[in-house]
């Protein structure tokens, strides 16, 4: 049996849904989800300089796309900056 960690569980679950790229911004309580990320290659990440820019970058690409927008964010000023 594979053992994962919950940010394993979170990714896999991302790549079944189908989703193809996660907007965000890296901080210290979605960290070990950046590393889940990074040990697989379907889910693609893009940085961006801001997490309201992750916010519209995630909005524009389900408007053009009609798939969903999924953003990683840290907890705190990360959050609530996606507001």
């Amino acid at each position: 049996m594979e053992l994962l960690s919950g940010a394993d569980m979170l990714i896999r679950s991302l790549q079944d849904e189908g989703i193809e790229y996660i907007y965000g911004y890296p901080g210290g309580a979605a960290l070990h989800i950046y590393d889940a990320l990074f040990r697989q290659d379907k889910v693609k990440h893009i940085l961006v300089r801001h997490e309201q820019a992750a916010v519209h970058m995630a909005d524009g690409y389900a408007r053009a796309t009609g798939k969903p927008g999924t953003v990683l964010v840290t907890s705190g000023p990360g959050a609530t900056n996606t507001i």
